[in-house]
């Protein structure tokens, strides 16, 4: 079983950028599918990016295209969150998930393997 951890998250400013990482190990990603959820105080674990299985082609929740950009390096067996202009609502603790279903959109429940997570706090 593949474990993961996450790493980079912090305290930034409205506009700011920050990297997520997401280190495996025990097994290659290479073997899952890879993704990014979030969770704020109070509302539900949330997806924000995922490769598709077919092609591995990346997608994006809507409230983040165009500012976030998920990535992999499978010789680092990593995946990344570049995330930027930052703004407050993308205050939570962020996700790092595996899993192995075939499905065309992921969701926390298709996940077999979490990181512990990281927090990122954005101040206006």
């Amino acid at each position: 079983q593949v474990q993961l951890a996450e790493s980079g998250g912090g305290l930034v400013q409205a506009g700011d950028s920050l990297r997520l990482s997401c280190a495996a190990s025990g097994r290659t990603i290479s073997n899952y599918i890879m993704a990014w959820f979030r969770q704020a105080p109070g509302k539900e674990r949330e997806f924000v990016a995922a490769f598709r299985w077919t092609f591995g082609n990346p997608y994006y929740t809507d409230s983040v295209k165009g500012r976030f950009t998920i990535s992999r390096d499978n010789a680092k067996n990593t995946v990344y969150l570049q995330m930027s202009n930052l703004k407050p609502e993308d205050t939570a603790v962020y996700y790092c998930a595996a899993s192995r279903r075939v499905v065309r959109e992921i969701r926390p429940d298709d996940c077999e393997v979490w990181g512990q997570g990281t927090q990122v706090t954005v101040s206006s």
